[in-house]
C-alpha cells in the first residue's frame, strides 16, 4: 500500500473532477464505492491512477483482477490484504481463523465466505482508522468469484469508515462478476461527454453512520 504521486493528465475534466469530489468526501470522514465501466483502452486504469496520484494523506491499496488466477479462490482479496496481515491478531477469533485457512496460513476445512468477508471489512475499517483509505481494483472482471463476493460484501457495508473503493470492469463482461455492484455508484466511460450515470454512488455521511465505539465487527 503505497501513495503515489500526481500523473500529468489530459482530458477527462469531468472524470477528474468527479473522482477529486469523492476522495474530498471521503477525507471529510465518508465511504464511497465507484464503478467505471467501459470497453478495453477507454481509460479506465488510467483514471485509477489520477485517483492514487490525488490521494494525499491516504494510504492506498492497488490490486487487479488476473485472468490465470480466476479459478484460486480468494486471490483477489489476498492481494489487497497481503500487506496489512500483520494486523490479523486485531480480529476476533472467528474471522481470524477464517481469514488464516483462507490464505493458507494455517490448515482447516474450506472457509464460511461471510466469515472471511467481515474479516476483510474488519481489517481496512482498522487500517482506515489511522488515515483515510483508498482501495482501487483494476479489471474488475477478472477476479475470482470469491474475492468478487467478499468485496461486494465490503462494498455494501462501508458507512463512515473513511475508505474509498473504486473499481473498473471492461465491458463487455458476464453479468455473474458484477455481483458486487449491486449497491455501488458507477460510470460507463465513453470517447467523450464525460462520464455516464450507471447508478447512485453509494456514500454516507458520519451523521447518518452508526457511532463507532469499539469495535463493531465481533459477529462471526
Amino acid at each position: 500500500m503505497v501513495a503515489n504521486r500526481t500523473l500529468d493528465f489530459v482530458g477527462r475534466v469531468s472524470e477528474r473532477a468527479a473522482l477529486d469530489r469523492l476522495l474530498a468526501n471521503v477525507r471529510a470522514g465518508q465511504s464511497a464505492v465507484l464503478v467505471i465501466r467501459g470497453e478495453a483502452g477507454i481509460g479506465k486504469t488510467a483514471l485509477l491512477r489520477y485517483a492514487a496520484g490525488r490521494a494525499t494523506g491516504f494510504r492506498v491499496a492497488q490490486i487487479a483482477g488476473v485472468e490465470a488466477e480466476m479459478e484460486l479462490p480468494f486471490a483477489g482479496v489476498h492481494q489487497l490484504c497481503r500487506p496489512i496481515l500483520d494486523r490479523l491478531g486485531r480480529l476476533p477469533e472467528p474471522q481470524r481463523v477464517a481469514m488464516s485457512v483462507a490464505f493458507g496460513l494455517s490448515l482447516g476445512e474450506p472457509p464460511d465466505r461471510f466469515l472471511v468477508a467481515l474479516a476483510v471489512l474488519s481489517l481496512l475499517s482498522d487500517v482506515a482508522e489511522e488515515r483515510p483509505l483508498l482501495c482501487s481494483v483494476d479489471d474488475a472482471q477478472w477476479l475470482d468469484s470469491a474475492s468478487a463476493q467478499v468485496l461486494g460484501f465490503v462494498a455494501r457495508r462501508l458507512l463512515a469508515e473513511s475508505v474509498a473503493v473504486v473499481f473498473t470492469v471492461r465491458e463487455p463482461t458476464p453479468e455473474p462478476v458484477l455481483v458486487f455492484t449491486a449497491r455501488a455508484g458507477g460510470w460507463r466511460v465513453g470517447g467523450g461527454g464525460g462520464p455516464r450515470p450507471a447508478g447512485q454512488r453509494h456514500s454516507r455521511s458520519p451523521r447518518r453512520a452508526r457511532p463507532r465505539s469499539g469495535r463493531r465487527r465481533d459477529a462471526g
